[in-house]
């Protein structure tokens, strides 16, 4: 079993708060708002992070996939495109569409097709984002 964390923290309001993240490797980290989030201010946002995790897995996946199907993927470059609707009950993350550029000798459209349709379902970040069951611990610190 592997175990990653990330962190986050907001301070203040919705509206005029703040909000900073970052990974346990320091990797990643950033910061992000209500303008940012909601708005089309520069800078980043939760769902931006969702697209870069899922658009990641999903070209490793296609990788092995392919593998596994006996081809040798060369590159693959996955856009995953995440869109946030206000619908009547808040705001909800409504679809991900993958695009996927793969460099592969010897396979055709059809092939890589069928090879990715298979990765969309088995990818981890696939599978944890088609409605997957989230816990919540919570206290209060001062």
């Amino acid at each position: 079993m592997t175990k990653r964390t990330s962190e986050a923290q907001w301070e203040g309001m919705l509206k005029d708060g703040k909000g900073r993240f970052w990974t346990a490797s320091g990797e990643v980290s950033g910061v992000y708002s209500f303008g940012t989030r909601f708005e089309e201010q520069e800078g980043t946002n939760p769902e931006e992070l969702i697209g870069a995790a899922h658009a990641s897995c999903f070209s490793m996946a296609l990788a092995g996939d392919l593998e596994k199907a006996g081809h040798r993927p060369e590159a693959i470059r996955t856009v995953a495109t995440v869109t946030l609707q206000k619908g009547e009950e808040g705001y909800e993350i409504t679809g991900i569409d993958l695009d996927a550029q793969a460099q592969v000798s010897g396979i055709d459209e059809t092939e890589l097709r069928r090879v990715a349709e298979g990765t969309r379902v088995s990818c981890p970040v696939s599978k944890a984002l088609a409605a997957v069951p989230i816990t919540v611990q919570a206290a209060l610190v001062s």
